[in-house]
């Protein structure tokens, strides 16, 4: 159970921020006792991966707070989070020891298939809310949700990692914030067809 948990907390993390959670188990598992990565897993606590992964990370974090650009990298991201939830699930419900279970260890692809599904939701949600957040603020919005996602993504990594039986209490947290995002978008999109149709000659 809590194998499962820490992965699909992390997995949820990498939604919203794919190199956070890789650079959080990377360090853990480098410097501390706290991540045991199995030995295929290894490379994610090599100095050369954190280092890659902490300029990534830099990037990410000054191209997501700026309008427009935002979107071109949720586009690119679109691979990237998914592929990085499946990593981290894997990973640590492989490494996991808590619920002396070896059924995820042996079972890695169920990890990968959960992580990237996880990951995947998380960011098609988020990916969907930032233009209307740009829309609806002049683009103001932008850093402001953007470093919240951020601060959400180390939380819920260190939350799944050290305590993660409040994985669920952050999981729901978050789903009432994203079927909150779910219905605003959509109200958005059928105020401007509404308005669309008002008017033909405005572009919609």
């Amino acid at each position: 159970m809590f194998a499962a948990l820490t992965g699909l907390g992390l997995s949820t993390a990498a939604g919203l921020n794919a190199y956070i959670p890789l650079m959080v188990v990377g360090l853990l598992a480098n410097f501390s006792d706290a991540v045991r990565l199995p030995h295929e897993y290894a490379w994610l606590s090599n100095g050369w991966v954190l280092a890659i992964i902490a300029v990534l990370l830099v990037a990410e974090f000054v191209l997501d707070k700026v309008p427009v650009v935002d979107h071109v990298n949720d586009i690119i991201q679109t691979a990237v989070r998914p592929a990085a939830g499946g990593v981290v699930f894997s990973a640590t419900a492989a490494a996991a020891k808590l619920d002396n279970s070896a059924w995820m260890a042996e079972h890695p692809a169920v990890g990968w298939v959960l992580g990237i599904v996880v990951a995947l939701t998380v960011h098609l949600i988020k990916a969907g809310a930032r233009p209307v957040v740009n829309a609806t603020t002049a683009g103001v919005g932008a850093p402001v949700v953007s470093t919240v996602e951020d601060v959400s993504s180390l939380g819920m990594s260190l939350i799944a990692i050290f305590v993660p039986v409040l994985v669920i209490v952050a999981l729901v947290v978050l789903a009432v914030v994203a079927w909150r995002l779910v219905r605003r978008v959509r109200r958005y999109r059928e105020n401007r067809r509404v308005r669309a149709a008002a008017d033909p000659g405005r572009a919609p």
